[in-house]
């Protein structure tokens, strides 16, 4: 069966950096677009970022741009998020998220219906 498996979230000051990974396996990890998305308290899951197939697109939400960077290596079936310069306000529980279209320009890929698959989900924590 299909799998991904979200890593790297912990707890961390404002300022500070983490690396989220998610670990992809049961299907051919390099003809998907992956994405990020997540979930803060009292709020609506949200896109953070995605990424093509062949990692020659990329697309962020505003609120992440210039901080957050997504990346792939197919090789290992594995996406990334590093994020730097973290905020209190980016505290939530982060999402990876496969789907089986190709590229389909920057809009469509934040949507979740635009996904086929989801991890459970890693909690980041930022504190002030």
């Amino acid at each position: 069966q299909v799998q991904l498996v979200e890593s790297g979230g912990g707890l961390v000051q404002a300022g500070g950096s983490l690396r989220l990974s998610c670990a992809a396996s049961g299907y051919t990890f390099s003809r998907y677009t992956m994405g990020w998305f997540r979930q803060a308290p009292g709020k609506e899951r949200e896109f953070v970022a995605a990424i093509s197939w062949s990692g020659g697109s990329t697309n962020y939400a505003d609120s992440v741009k210039g901080r957050f960077t997504i990346s792939r290596d197919n090789a290992k079936n594995t996406v990334y998020l590093q994020m730097n310069s973290l905020k209190p306000e980016d505290t939530a529980v982060y999402y990876c998220a496969a789907g089986n279209s190709g590229w389909r320009g920057n809009y469509y890929h934040t949507l979740e219906a635009s996904y086929d698959y989801w991890g459970q989900g890693t909690q980041v924590t930022v504190s002030s």
